[in-house]
């Protein structure tokens, strides 16, 4: 059986498995289930608890050994194993599917892994945990689903925002679940239950928010200036790599080539290659990118690759996204009316 994070509080009330598997890699959501998982099994009476954590040299026969095994005094046991690498091997692969086939009543078995491809996701031994037991996969939310996961953690204190803070609450955790949670816990410690003010929450919180090439490569396809300026400041600040946002602004660039391609009257092969290739003066712009980046050439680099994403937004007159740039990047903000 599979389940969303969101529907495995329902699923503990009315029943308990003999075996869960969580996997992904969203942290808070991943250690949530498990302690839903790890309190419903106490209130059944399981007792004890056996803490495995399968990394280099562990011996699966330990594992093995404590799913067939009773706790002390025959009290029922909860076995409570972690493969951090998400790669159990030839050795692990096979208590796993020992451990799905053979199901204990006085054994419940929580095994936590992080993200897996599709070949692990395709081995014998997922599989076999698939379907004899409950899985249920943890992945970061989506940014527009934020917002709804926000106001939901601050119902359970009494609290609610506005529309505008709640935009504003996401803004500043983005990418960080374990930070939001925090941010949400501390406004439940400072501030009252019912309606909460702006200001006061705008006080309150942190900009805890964590950002990738991947979110910057949405907010300029996207066309939002305002966001590509504020995730280009916190990648900056973190020490991101230049030649990586390179490479993805070029990527997406032949992405929308190809896009612009297909929807034309059918240009002969030889045009629609070249428009795959080639992307005129935006083209020479990475080049030019690729060489300040690597110290060829006079300019900043980080300015330059500013421009160039916010020319793909198409945006030069989105006031907001002209505030921000002031506010996050000073005068770097003058060259958006370059792009």
């Amino acid at each position: 059986m599979q389940l969303r994070p969101a529907q495995l509080a329902e699923h503990l009330a009315k029943e308990l498995s003999a075996l869960y598997v969580v996997h992904g890699d969203e942290p808070l959501l991943a250690i949530e289930a498990g302690d839903q998982i790890r309190a419903a099994a106490r209130a059944a009476g399981f007792e004890e608890r056996d803490v495995l954590v399968a990394e280099a040299g562990f011996k699966w026969e330990a594992f093995t050994a404590s799913n067939r095994n009773l706790g002390l005094f025959g009290s029922r046991k909860l076995v409570d194993l972690r493969i951090p690498s998400g790669r159990p091997g030839v050795e692990g692969a096979r208590a796993l599917e020992d451990c799905a086939n053979h199901p204990s009543l006085d054994t419940l078995t929580l095994i936590t892994l992080p993200r897996l491809d599709r070949n692990a996701q395709n081995s014998s031994w997922f599989g076999a945990l698939d379907g004899a037991g409950v899985t249920i996969a943890v992945q970061p939310l989506d940014r527009s689903d934020l917002p709804r996961w926000l106001a939901e953690r601050l119902a359970r204190q009494k609290q609610r925002v506005s529309a505008d803070t709640l935009q504003f609450l996401a803004d500043t955790t983005e990418g960080n679940l374990l930070a939001a949670r925090q941010e949400i816990e501390k406004l439940g410690l400072l501030l009252p239950e019912g309606e909460l003010d702006h200001d006061a929450v705008e006080q309150a919180v942190a900009d805890v928010a964590r950002f990738d090439v991947f979110q910057l490569s949405e907010a300029w396809l996207a066309g939002d200036g305002a966001r590509v300026c504020r995730i280009l400041a916190a990648l900056e600040g973190e020490g991101e790599g230049v030649p990586l946002l390179i490479w993805q602004l070029g990527e997406d660039l032949h992405a929308l080539a190809q896009v612009l391609a297909a929807v034309e009257s059918g240009p002969p092969r030889g045009e629609a290659v070249r428009n795959v290739r080639v992307w005129g003066r935006r083209q020479h712009a990475l080049a030019r990118l690729d060489a300040l980046a690597k110290g060829i050439g006079k300019g900043a680099v980080w300015e330059e690759l500013l421009a160039l994403g916010l020319a793909l937004c198409r945006r030069p007159d989105d006031a907001l996204g002209s505030r921000l740039r002031q506010e996050r990047f000073g005068p770097l903000g003058r060259h958006y009316s370059q792009g």
